[in-house]
């Protein structure tokens, strides 16, 4: 079992940037992948961005160009620096952990990120 804690949210007006951090309880280099999800209300969770153990990434069309997804292992440590934001990217962003052993992933608790002027 891991935990995962988000923190980096907040209220940015369109055109800025956060950037969010997830923290792991235990090594993310022993999950297949590491990842960032969203959801607004209403709406199915959808994925944002994802990094694989061996660092290969892959983004949701509508954030391409503008989102990086990192990784330090040695701090067991996730982000997402998100730029040029858009009212649209307004959502709880999760950080999600897939294990190599099941198609059913950790998720931490969430953090709001709001885009508003």
């Amino acid at each position: 079992q891991v935990q995962l804690v988000e923190s980096g949210g907040g209220l940015v007006q369109p055109g800025g940037s956060l950037r969010l951090s997830c923290a792991a309880s235990g090594s993310i280099f022993s999950f297949k992948a590491m990842g960032w999800n969203r959801q607004t209300p209403g709406r199915q969770r959808e994925l944002v961005a994802e990094i694989t153990n061996g660092g290969n990434t892959n983004y949701a069309f509508s954030v391409k160009g503008r989102f990086i997804i990192s990784r330090d292992n040695a701090n067991n440590t996730v982000y997402l620096q998100m730029n040029s934001l858009k009212p649209e990217d307004t959502a709880v962003y999760y950080c999600t952990a897939y294990p190599w052993d099941t198609v059913v992933p950790y998720w931490g608790q969430g953090t709001q990120v709001t885009v508003s002027s």
